[in-house]
């Protein structure tokens, strides 16, 4: 019988578990569900959805090349799903549908629905092992719980990698041509805007593409990771967040491209392969959370107690942070970053969820929600694990007593302000000093187009910190 390979955030042929289990099983046909309403409750942002569809593209060029048609359909939204693909099994006489595995809440319950559904045909599904290195559960505690501090994972992790490292997936041979056409893939979909030349330019598609960069970084700039990652104005990450959060690169590709620089070492040698790696593994990390605690999947707090915080309702403070009008050039500059690029840099992600938590006391579901509808590397389980960390109220978070003092941030990773006169022209002739605290600057409002601090810091720092040592127990 005919297998039915299920395309979901798995953008590539190159080391695709469902792809190599679908070709070992049989003639193969692919599938895509374009889903509009599913992707906007999910806050997906218009500039990934084309950058899915830009990949989905390319994937289908390089499918017709092992002669496996794809298949485009369109639905609502999940809910269509089950019955969807109980249909096209038994149109296409499917045996198998194969998917690799994804983890919320919402996505695990569709997969369950849609293997009820196929009960009332000859096709099973069967889910595999992909974006993760490890699957969720089996790196546990010696109670056999799920880890709540990333260096207890990290430990596990490292030892089970020491002892055998999963092998990259080669691609299957081409198989015989189907009396079937691939669909055409769309260049928009409704409900979502197509994002400017500039930005598009900045995340190509394409595995080809996306492993060329990971070569590129590991050659180049892997070694030197630890010492530039966290200077925004320079070109010192991967830049492979987005092709992961797709699927057109695993994390198996990435691991092995860092080994092959280090040695085989996994937490010796080159401190910077060492570096990325635990980044990898923070990943990993925060996935294996999505399972063991489902509730952070549902827009609730890792840390239960810090439900009872009592955030402000302050939309024209938010307003300010969303659209970079804050009076401080980091937060400004990071967020105006992210409109134009679809993508900030991790230290000042860390910078601006502080801020907009701490010093304006705003609830982190507020900037979980906008980091999704305007990254192009928007994941669930990343964007929620950086939010709850930076706000103390998720797994491993900071503690709420350390707050990121952004003027201090702003000196000691972007020293020379390159950074914040990319994205602040406006205060390009400031010197090296007064650029990070306009503020201080006699007369400056008096001319400029930019805005005063909408807080003061020390302030705000003192009532973040007796908000949190209200709630009356440990956060």
């Amino acid at each position: 019988m005919n297998q039915l390979l299920w395309l979901r955030t798995d953008l590539r042929v190159t080391d695709n578990s469902a792809l190599v289990a679908a070709m070992n099983g049989g003639p193969t046909i692919a599938l895509f569900l374009i889903t509009p309403g599913q992707w906007l409750a999910h806050d997906d942002a218009a500039c990934k959805v084309d950058f899915w569809l830009r990949n989905l593209n390319e994937v289908s060029a390089r499918l017709a090349e092992l002669n496996v048609p794809l298949l485009v359909r369109i639905v609502h939204d999940w809910q269509d799903v089950p019955a969807l693909i109980a249909d096209l099994c038994r149109e296409h006489a499917i045996g198998s549908v194969h998917v690799n595995d994804e983890y919320g809440v919402n996505e695990q319950r569709r997969d369950a629905a849609v293997a009820r559904a196929l009960h009332g045909t000859q096709a099973s599904l069967y889910r595999h092992l992909d974006q993760l290195l490890f699957a969720p559960g089996s790196v546990h505690t010696l109670s056999g719980g799920c880890f709540k501090v990333f260096s207890q994972f990290r430990k596990v992790c490292y030892s089970r990698l020491s002892q055998s490292l999963p092998p990259c997936l080669p691609v299957p041979a081409r198989q015989t041509p189907l009396p079937l056409n691939s669909d055409p893939v769309p260049t928009a979909v409704d409900g979502f805007a197509v994002p400017s030349d500039y930005l598009r330019s900045l995340w190509p598609a394409g595995e080809k593409f996306a492993r060329e960069r990971l070569a590129i970084f590991a050659e180049d700039d892997l070694a030197e990771y630890q010492l530039r990652r966290d200077l925004p104005a320079e070109p010192g990450t991967s830049q492979l967040s987005a092709y992961l959060a797709a699927g057109v690169i695993s994390p198996r590709q990435c691991l092995h491209a860092a080994l092959r620089t280090n040695q085989a070492e996994l937490d010796s040698g080159n401190p910077g392969a060492v570096t990325w790696i635990n980044e990898l593994l923070w990943r990993e990390f925060y996935k294996h959370i999505l399972v063991g605690y489902p509730q952070v999947s549902m827009g609730r707090a890792f840390r239960r107690e810090t439900e009872a915080l009592p955030w402000r309702h302050a939309p024209d403070e938010l307003a300010a942070w969303q659209q970079g009008r804050t009076g401080f050039p980091i937060i400004d500059a990071a967020m105006r970053q992210l409109l134009a690029t679809g993508w900030m840099h991790n230290r000042l992600r860390m910078i601006v969820a502080m801020f907009l938590t701490k010093n304006l006391l705003i609830d982190w579901r507020e900037g979980e929600r906008w980091f999704m509808r305007h990254l192009i590397d928007g994941d669930l389980a990343a964007n929620n694990g950086g939010w709850q960390w930076s706000s103390s109220t998720g797994t491993d978070s900071v503690p709420y007593f350390r707050l990121f003092n952004p003027l201090s941030q702003s000196a000691k990773f972007d020293p020379e302000g390159r950074f914040l006169r990319q994205w602040l022209p406006e205060l390009a002739q400031l010197d090296n000093r007064d650029i990070h605290n306009p503020a201080t600057k006699a007369g400056l409002f008096g001319t400029a187009e930019y805005p005063p601090p909408i807080t003061d810091l020390a302030m705000s720092r003192e009532r973040a910190l007796s908000t949190f040592k209200n709630l009356g127990e440990p956060v």
